[in-house]
């Protein structure tokens, strides 16, 4: 079976990188290509795919947006995460949110076309990093980091926040009250251990999570 394959990336030199790794498999064909989180969700809609390789920095709804909508509306959809973070950053995080695998950019063809490959046959890709903080995870090795204690949805909104967004922004983008969101962000504040938005967003520079 021929795979259809979805490219979500906000940079087209990127895009255009991955469209030429995947060209000349036979089995591999790009569905579409989408350079934001909404335009993404759309292109699924109408269009579908087998995989999708997701970046998680993008314009609008990110890829923690995409994955966690991706996961509620299209079970069947396997995705990839394909990040310029190194995995230590958000890895784990992903992995736990419903991601099939996560690489990095910089990945040989070699590792992205098996990783497809695997992940379309239902099964978890970890590369060899990931594979080692999830080890150091299970065995008490790792160190924590307190992103790391939130849940899905409180780790969505923290990103917002981190980024700039006002709690009824993000209340409007995830279709949730203003009380609700206040809620998930104090909560997620007592977990962080900060006191401010602006810390918040000290917090994610300092740790790699956003870009300054």
């Amino acid at each position: 079976m021929r795979l259809n394959i979805g490219i979500v990336d906000d940079h087209q030199i990127v895009r255009a990188g991955f469209r030429e790794m995947l060209s000349g498999q036979p089995d591999m064909a790009i569905a579409f290509e989408a350079a934001s989180g909404e335009d993404a969700l759309e292109q699924i809609r109408t269009q579908g795919c087998n995989v999708l390789l997701l970046d998680i920095s993008l314009p609008g709804q990110s890829g923690v947006d995409v994955l966690r909508k991706v996961r509620q509306r299209y079970s069947e959809t396997r995705v990839l995460i394909l990040s310029g973070y190194p995995e230590d950053r958000y890895a784990l995080s992903m992995m736990r949110n419903g991601a099939n695998g996560y690489l990095c950019k910089d990945c040989e063809s070699v590792e992205l076309l098996s990783a497809i490959r695997q992940v379309a046959r239902g099964k978890s890709y970890l590369s060899s990093r990931t594979a080692e903080l999830l080890a150091e995870t299970v065995t008490g090795e790792a160190v924590s980091e307190p992103h790391q204690s939130l849940s899905e949805r409180e780790f969505q909104v923290f990103l917002k926040l981190a980024q700039g967004s006002s709690v009824s922004d993000i209340a409007d983008d995830l279709n949730l009250s203003v009380k609700t969101i206040s809620t998930y962000r104090s909560r997620l504040l007592e977990k962080m251990g900060v006191a401010s938005n602006a810390e918040l967003a000290g917090y994610a520079i300092r740790n790699g999570l956003i870009e300054a």
